[in-house]
Formats: structure tokens, C-alpha cells, sequence
């Protein structure tokens, strides 16, 4: 009956930590478990909780902080990926973008659906072949401007913490 418990106890811990991710109840769920072993071929009652503190331990203690390692979801951090990593990026209008309606352009080999951030002072915004700076990522439409006159922009998308 005892091992039987404790078996329940480690599934009712590995359950519930599915909820938190924290790998504590896991640690100890598992330790439960390794203890239902232990009780199923015989240990008395006071070496069932031994081994459930001393399995416990190794495994909060060792297994623990590998596993948090190999899940760890901050590594990408420094990573610029995605549709916002094309901010910044030169592009070529492929299909005019008239005033208030939307074009294409070519972002680095890519075609992409693209909108003026600005139209021009006759009501046209972009023709073909004009350079533009994808200024916004919209969903799928890529928002552009103009080549600035101020600093010159970056020929490749700027990575994550540079301007």
C-alpha cells in the first residue's frame, strides 16, 4: 500500500509541474517515485523517507541546474530575428506605391507587400525602381520611407540594442 502511495505522490508532482516549469515539483516527483522503487522491494517506512529526502537532494541539487541550462529560453536575447529584424533594411520598390494604396518591394531577395509612410506632395508616394528604408513591419506589410538625408542607415538590418 505504502509504495503504491508514494507512486501517486511522484505522478501528482510531475503533474503539477507541467503548470509551474520551475523543475522542483518534477525533482521531487521523480524522487517519489525513485522511493516507490525503493518501498515496492521492501524498505521499512524509515528508509522509504531517507530515500526520498537523500534522491530529492541529488536531483534538486545535480539534475536540476542541467536542466534549467538546456530549457534556459533566454539565450536568444541577442538574437534579431523574425520581421522585425528587417528594420532598417534597404529596399527596392518592384511595383509602384500610389498614395494611400499599397505596392511591392524588394527586401533583401524578398518580395514583400509594402505601404509610404509618407506620400509625396504631387500624391504619389513611390515608383519603380526607388530606393526606400523599411521603416515598419506591419503584419505582413512592410512600411517605407525614403532614403534620409540626415546619417547614413545601415546596409543591413540593425541587430537587437544598436540605432
Amino acid at each position: 500500500m505504502i509504495p503504491l502511495l508514494w507512486a501517486i505522490a511522484g505522478v501528482v508532482l510531475v503533474a503539477v509541474e507541467l503548470v509551474t516549469g520551475t523543475f522542483v515539483l518534477l525533482m521531487l516527483g521523480l524522487a517519489a517515485l525513485v522511493t516507490a522503487g525503493a518501498s515496492a522491494l521492501g524498505a521499512p517506512l524509515g528508509v522509504d523517507v531517507a530515500v526520498f529526502g537523500l534522491s530529492a537532494l541529488v536531483l534538486i541539487l545535480l539534475a536540476r541546474p542541467a536542466l534549467q541550462r538546456r530549457f534556459r529560453t533566454d539565450r536568444a536575447e541577442g538574437v534579431n530575428a523574425g520581421p522585425q529584424a528587417l528594420l532598417g533594411a534597404d529596399a527596392e520598390i518592384v511595383d509602384p506605391i500610389p498614395a494611400g494604396d499599397a505596392g511591392t518591394v524588394r527586401i533583401g531577395g524578398a518580395l514583400w507587400t509594402a505601404r509610404a509612410l509618407h506620400d509625396g506632395p504631387d500624391g504619389t508616394a513611390f515608383a519603380t525602381g526607388d530606393p526606400v528604408v523599411v521603416v515598419d513591419i506591419r503584419g505582413a506589410t512592410a512600411v517605407v520611407t525614403g532614403p534620409s538625408s540626415g546619417p547614413p542607415h545601415p546596409s543591413r538590418p540593425p541587430l537587437q540594442g544598436e540605432s
